[in-house]
């Protein structure tokens, strides 16, 4: 007898439908599995037949083949246990195939037919709707993940036999209730950090401002002890909220990454990652044989924050040049391609020469000249070339430090960051981008206009000063912000010039 059963598997952060096909006829007992399943696919075997005995029903003594089509499509994961002892069942007899036909049924089952949670849920929920199916039956520590998606019914249920009597009609168990997701986006409001607790470096948060405002990447350059990791910290409380397309996404990269905190269904603040620099190639832009996500991935719509760059190994470093151009990571193995989002904003941080102390008054540096520039030289040309912002960051005065003033606090800066991204809103409503930091050169030119005065500034830091035509569209990105955030359309000298101070190692390098 055959029966079938939906499934999912999740590539990349995008699932498919995989219909579990169930074959049994008479014959030696064996238990067959075709489909270009992976070993964890292959291995549940093993668990279906214990979970199914264990519940109380019969593991049929005949030849069983599973089928996982499409056949072309790699299958890897624990959730198909769940359906394939349900197609077991289904065609020997111990379920009728008609009430499997307008759910998706996804999970990993113990031997005793427990039924735990799998990755990915989000997306595959996702794609139960799209496919038009009445509902998706999960492990109960996934509903509150599936729920999110509406106009689907989700059911959860924590045995093999809880499910086997909800499809019977035998127990009265309803759909779960969907996620108040407008609860989700108020709940923890106040941000664990602010910007009112860093003294001084007023410099320095005027260019975080400006960053947060246009989406620009920064990188600060100060001795160790001034401030550089406290302000990076601080910088996701003055970028806008996500919106709910953004934090859908960035929750199906969390879901499949496994990095979703339980009982957290959606991630509603922007993500903020902080990989040590011992972190391999394959961590920071994912890799692995079944291609995961990466640092650059799970920090998609928010903040990357790299401590002490140029101790990250060369090749790691020069991986994200293409992540941070394109805002996706595509990574390629012999049997799969798979394309993930990496849309952020990096923010690194540095010392200004081995030792550290090169621009601290109050030590002395005891580094060489070729020493400093072997050190600065680990930040390729074209790697720099892509950070919009360069911000000195001073050693912090005492009479900073005893200062009891509280400083200006994130809630105001964040609310002139979100007027000027309105105004890029409304200003890129139609070219498919948000912020200042992704135009391209057709946007620069039509967006980017500058005046006569402002226009020989510009040519003196492109013949003089040696400014890269990556860097010329930098600063004029960068003056495009700054204007915003002064409320002008055009972009006066004044802005061209402050954007011109946030190019300093570039010029330091000549």
């Amino acid at each position: 007898m055959l029966a079938k059963v939906s499934s999912s598997t999740v590539l990349g952060i995008e699932a498919w439908i995989v219909e579990v096909e169930v074959d049994i006829v008479r014959g030696l007992p064996a238990f067959s599995m075709v489909g270009l399943a992976e070993t964890a696919v292959r291995e549940s075997r093993e668990r279906v037949k214990a979970a199914i005995k264990n519940s109380g029903y019969n593991f049929p003594n005949n030849r069983i083949t599973v089928n996982l089509a499409p056949a072309n499509i790699k299958k890897d994961g624990t959730g198909f246990d769940l359906p394939i002892a349900l197609g077991i069942l289904a065609a020997s007899g111990q379920l009728d195939p008609d009430c499997l036909g307008q759910y998706l049924f996804s999970g990993e089952l113990s031997l005793d037919g427990r039924i735990k949670p799998v990755y990915g849920c989000l997306s595959m929920a996702d794609k139960a709707r799209q496919e038009g199916l009445e509902g998706i039956i999960v492990s109960k520590r996934n509903v509150r993940e599936a729920a999110v998606v509406e106009g689907l019914e989700v059911f959860g249920a924590e045995t093999l036999a809880a499910v086997v009597a909800m499809l019977r009609g035998e127990a009265g168990v309803g759909p779960a209730e969907r996620v108040d997701l407008a609860a989700l986006f108020r709940q923890d409001d106040r941000p664990a950090f602010d910007f009112a607790e860093v003294r001084g470096q007023q410099h320095v948060k005027r260019a975080l401002e400006i960053a947060a405002a246009g989406g620009h990447n920064l990188l600060m350059i100060g001795p160790p002890g001034s401030g550089k990791t406290m302000l990076a910290k601080r910088l996701p409380t003055i970028l806008p909220d996500l919106t709910l397309d953004e934090a859908l996404e960035t929750t199906k990269i969390h879901s499949v990454a496994g990095m979703l905190p339980a009982g957290q269904p959606l991630v509603v603040r922007r993500p903020f990652r902080s990989p040590h620099h011992t972190i391999s190639d394959a961590g920071l832009i994912g890799g692995g044989s079944v291609p995961r996500p990466g640092e650059v991935s799970l920090a998609h719509n928010g903040v990357l924050f790299l401590d002490e760059l140029p101790e990250y190994r060369k090749n790691v470093l020069e991986g994200l040049r293409q992540p941070i151009e394109d805002g996706r990571v595509t990574i390629s193995r012999a049997a799969v391609s798979i394309t993930y989002p990496a849309t952020f904003m990096l923010v690194a941080a540095m010392n200004p020469c081995p030792c550290g102390y090169l621009t601290d008054p109050q030590h002395g540096c005891r580094c060489n000249a070729g020493q400093i520039r072997r050190y600065r030289n680990k930040i390729s040309g074209p790697l720099l070339d892509r950070i919009d912002i360069q911000a000195e960051v001073p050693a912090v005065a005492y009479q900073d430090l005893s200062r009891t003033r509280l400083e200006e606090s994130s809630a105001r800066i964040r609310h002139r960051t979100v007027a000027a991204r309105r105004i890029q809103e409304e200003r890129f409503r139609k070219d498919g981008i948000f912020c200042n930091a992704a135009m391209a050169s057709g946007h620069i030119r039509r967006y980017c206009k500058v005046g006569k005065e402002a226009a020989r500034l510009l040519e003196t830091a492109v013949d003089k000063l040696g400014l890269s035509a990556r860097g010329y569209g930098k600063v004029l990105k960068v003056a495009r912000t700054i204007a915003d955030l002064d409320g002008r359309d055009g972009i006066g000298s004044r802005h061209l010039s402050e954007a011109l101070q946030y190019r300093d190692l570039d010029f330091a390098r000549m």
